[in-house]
């Protein structure tokens, strides 16, 4: 266990430890891929399309995680690169089907959707959790959303990937706990994204509106934000930093909420 000193020098924290980022080029992932590298972690990147820029230091892998070819390039180029791996944070998702409704998302649709949502991190955690039990050690982490316990009706297949991500999720911690690894979920609520700017203005699109109206259909579909404001990247990418970290040693198999209040059941 760390000492208190140990606790409150977080600026070096995560020094000697390899760390991955699925979808770190932008948004969350950005800010993860950022929040880690300052704190002193051997950081690598994916997505699918090579980045304008990154942070001095931090690797790039490009590849298509929704596909299992994309994953098996990760792994061996992770492995490659680092040697091994102690943090992995599935951050990759998002929802690109239709927005009117469940008889407009065909088949491919939903195949789509999970193997984005759902099977990236699946065939992800394969790959690299036989590394992390041989070092009886390593965090996992999955971005899931809201939409796992907010089912929303324009993104029916996302919200229902999600949900399973973080059963998932329990279920792997539970097994992979005797083996010294965590994993947990990470579930934000609105961010401002540009993935969320992408999705707003098909909504708008679809609905034949403007930006602006879109926007406060997602509000409300929502019920509102009592902190009054989406998230910013950078405040889920200090959660994540929290649970990829030793000050939460004692934390696996949970769903972690950052949604400014957004969802009011317990």
């Amino acid at each position: 266990m760390n000492n208190s000193s140990d606790i409150l020098n977080m600026s070096n924290e995560f020094a000697g430890k390899r760390a991955l980022v699925t979808g770190g080029t932008r948004g969350i992932g950005l800010a993860i891929v950022k929040r880690l590298h300052a704190a002193g972690a051997e950081v690598v990147a994916t997505a699918r399309s090579i980045p304008d820029t990154l942070p001095e230091g931090v690797g790039f892998i490009q590849a298509d995680v929704s596909l299992p070819e994309g994953v098996a390039h990760i792994v061996q180029e992770t492995i490659r690169k680092v040697g091994g791996l102690d943090i992995l944070i599935n951050n990759v998702g998002g929802s690109s089907t239709s927005t009117a409704g469940a008889l407009t998302q065909t088949d491919e649709d939903w195949q789509m959707t999970f193997n984005e949502n759902l099977f990236s991190s699946v065939r992800l955690d394969r790959g690299f959790l036989p590394y992390m039990a041989e070092q009886q050690s390593g965090v996992i982490i999955h971005v899931s959303s809201i939409q796992s316990r907010l089912p929303g009706n324009m993104t029916m297949p996302y919200s229902a990937a999600k949900a399973a991500l973080v059963n998932y999720s329990k279920n792997l911690a539970t097994q992979f706990g005797p083996k010294g690894i965590r994993i947990n979920a990470l579930a934000p609520g609105f961010t401002e994204t540009e993935a969320a700017e992408r999705l707003i203005a098909r909504m708008a699109e679809q609905a034949g509106t403007d930006y602006t109206a879109a926007r406060q259909q997602l509000m409300d579909e929502l019920g509102g934000i009592p902190l009054g404001r989406p998230a910013k990247p950078e405040e889920v990418a200090e959660l994540a930093a929290f649970l990829a970290s030793d000050r939460a040693s004692y934390i696996t198999g949970c769903e972690y909420v950052i949604d400014g209040g957004t969802i009011r059941t317990v």
